[in-house]
């Protein structure tokens, strides 16, 4: 009696333990899922290496995302960079499920900077999903951001 009240016990600990284990791997799942569809995600070199081009093992383009994506490079500094965040914010609201919005701070990753050859900001790089990455230097308006994400990266006219 006494062995099948333990037995009872450490299967319904291990029971609970593995809902909870269960329910944080959904939750950081709907995270993830979250801080890509609908908001503007800063962007590093690891994220940059599991979500987009490992090149560190490749020298050769392949887009490794399942969405086209946008990558904005800027600074704190630069003023046209200020200018674009609000629009980049909005597009990645208007266009969620659609296409990834990341933003790099050439300040804090240099290496990223140097592998798009960031020589002046803000740099924009527009990713489809298949074919290379088109670049856009300077600040514009959101028509022309569009634009380019209708005729370019979801082939729409």
């Amino acid at each position: 009696m006494k062995r099948s009240f333990i037995t009872f016990i450490i299967a319904m600990v291990a029971g609970f333990s593995f809902a909870a284990e269960h329910q944080e791997k959904d939750r950081e799942k709907e995270n993830k899922k979250d801080s890509q569809d609908g908001e503007v995600v800063a962007m590093n070199k690891a994220l940059f290496i599991s979500e987009v081009f490992d090149f560190e093992k490749s020298p050769e383009w392949k887009y490794i995302g399942n969405k086209p994506a946008i990558i904005d490079l800027y600074a704190d500094w630069c003023p046209p960079c200020r200018a674009i965040a609000p629009i980049m914010k909005s597009l990645a609201k208007e266009y969620a499920g659609k296409i990834v919005i990341y933003k790099v701070n050439v300040d804090k990753e240099k290496e990223l900077a140097s592998f798009f050859q960031a020589t002046s900001i803000p740099l924009v790089v527009y990713i489809p999903i298949k074919g290379e990455p088109q670049f856009f230097r300077g600040a514009t308006d959101k028509a022309k951001y569009k634009k380019a994400i209708d005729e370019f990266l979801l082939r729409t006219e």
